[in-house]
């Protein structure tokens, strides 16, 4: 089961004012709030439209960013989805070169090992031969 489908979203009422909500479920929940089925207090707000979303993250992660955004003023709500978003990019570029850096070295071994084994080769060839008088 995929924990990380949760998003923390922000709309914009028809009185221009932003209400902030989570949902794993982004698009059926716009529909709910602009058929009137969402929270209380978008419901004589509508329409409402998005005007920000955060990356996907676990539930327990989109309560904690969506009670975090709700103790800002207005003008900075937006700025910390914002933050998030560059916030996880920045983690999921760490990971992926990460990976990068674990494939280099795999190669960098085997590198390693077939020149090790290729410096040895003429001593092995000069060991034989002295071998074999």
């Amino acid at each position: 089961m995929n924990n990380k489908k949760w998003v923390v979203y922000l709309v914009r009422c028809s009185d221009r004012s932003l209400y902030c909500g989570i949902s794993n479920d982004l698009k059926r929940r716009l529909i709910e709030h602009n058929s009137g089925k969402g929270a209380k207090y978008t419901r004589s707000r509508r329409p409402v439209a998005s005007v920000g979303v955060s990356p996907e993250m676990t539930k327990s992660e989109a309560l904690k960013l969506e009670y975090r955004i709700k103790q800002l003023p207005a003008n900075r709500k937006i700025a910390e989805l914002n933050r998030k978003e560059m916030q996880m990019t920045v983690k999921q570029e760490l990971k992926a070169l990460q990976k990068e850096v674990k494939a280099l070295y795999k190669i960098m071994a085997k590198l390693t090992k077939a020149v090790e084994k290729k410096d040895d080769f003429p001593y092995r060839l000069h060991n034989a031969a002295n071998e074999k008088n």
